[in-house]
């Protein structure tokens, strides 16, 4: 079913149940593709979905007007799980205007080559449906170059893209549906920010200038993803400040992978060692956590040691996998080191200190490198490497 937002404005997205993975990010919860229609003396939807689940989204539309007398069609994001109904959508509804921004109209023309009747559209822009007025607001990557906001203003009502979702399936649809929110809807906004927006701190720092110097203020914020914030959507603007600036918490990782347990026997001197500190210490076997829930909680976290045996003279599989994937995600303020043990050669903490050095952590030590089993003097090393962090 369609649900209303607000007179006239309705949820006729989708919620996809099975997803479990977005772009290596693991998705355990599911996610919902949003969509919004506008009932005004110019129908308007808001974005698309999935081109494999367009018949559900056409479905809601259809419990609350013609799919066919929809006039115009607002794009916010290219990206495939916003816009990939869009071309069945265009064929069947035949809208007037399709509106997004410069960016935006290059991406679709050339993903689907398709002449469209678009109308580009820049921050400040305004469209009058009638009673309502549409006011655009561009956000270049976030995530996307094509990415912008369209703001209902009569409403103060934000219609956010991609920025403040959440990848969760849920039949609920409100911040003040879900029990416990937002303490357990918080886990997966966290995350969401952690593995799609961190690289984007400084632009969204510029983001709530402009919205400050715009005067919007928000009644509700409707995301692409997740729940629609109507309760309390200066929670979600809150958060993304406090990560947006880089604030960390007295909080170490111990990030590892092991082949015999002498790297791991490290791992857990290490962590014994910052707990007596007082930092609070977790240990992340990387076999047994995802790289995108490693992801989600280095975003606040002060500290990061990164430790690995050396296999085949470099690193184990696991440990370049997780070094790709964050540094393609460019965390700031970490305190770092590397650790790990070896048979004959060596290099996997040499190796580790490089890739720590270039994502411009702070590194404070060359690294600790323990030969076959740590003995009492390793482990020994291996506090006082937790006591330097």
């Amino acid at each position: 079913m369609s649900v209303e937002l607000t007179p006239g404005v309705y949820w006729v997205g989708v919620i996809d149940w099975n997803l479990r993975d977005f772009h290596g990010y693991l998705t355990e919860a599911g996610s919902t593709y949003n969509a919004y229609l506008i009932i005004d003396d110019k129908i308007t939807l808001i974005d698309t979905v999935k081109k494999e689940l367009l018949p559900e989204m056409l479905c809601r539309v259809a419990e609350i007007v013609d799919p066919e007398k929809i006039d115009y069609i607002v794009s916010n994001h290219v990206e495939m799980d916003h816009s990939g109904g869009l071309p069945e959508t265009v064929a069947r509804v035949k809208p007037e205007k399709i509106f997004c921004s410069p960016q935006g109209k290059a991406g679709l023309s050339r993903h689907f080559k398709q002449d469209w009747p678009f109308v580009e559209v820049k921050t400040g822009d305004e469209l009058s449906l009638g009673r309502r007025t549409l006011a655009f607001l561009e956000t270049p990557m976030l995530h996307w170059p094509d990415s912008m906001m369209t703001y209902l203003k009569e409403e103060e009502l934000l219609f956010s893209s991609d920025a403040f979702g959440a990848h969760l399936a849920s039949s609920e649809h409100f911040d003040d549906q879900l029990p416990d929110c937002p303490c357990d809807y918080g886990r997966q906004l966290k995350k969401y920010y952690a593995n799609i927006l961190m690289p984007f701190g400084g632009l969204i720092t510029s983001l709530f200038a402009k919205i400050a110097q715009l005067g919007l203020t928000f009644k509700i914020i409707a995301p692409d993803h997740g729940l629609i914030y109507r309760k309390n959507p200066a929670w979600v603007l809150e958060a993304y400040q406090r990560w947006a600036s880089g604030a960390t918490e007295p909080k170490g990782l111990v990030i590892y992978d092991t082949m015999w347990h002498s790297t791991e026997t490290m791992a857990e001197a290490i962590v014994e060692a910052l707990g007596q500190e007082g930092v609070d210490a977790k240990p992340m076997h990387l076999r047994n956590w995802h790289r995108s829930d490693v992801v989600t909680e280095c975003l606040d976290a002060g500290a990061v040691l990164i430790g690995s045996p050396t296999l085949n003279n470099g690193l184990f599989p696991t440990v370049s996998d997780l070094l790709t994937y964050l540094k393609g995600l460019k965390p700031i303020n970490k305190v770092a080191a590397a650790f790990g043990s070896y048979g004959w050669s060596g290099e996997a903490v040499k190796l580790i200190t490089k890739e720590l050095e270039e994502m411009k952590f702070k590194v404070i030590d060359p690294g600790l490198r323990v030969q076959y089993v740590p003995d009492g003097e390793g482990l020994q090393a291996c506090r006082d490497l937790a006591k330097k962090i």
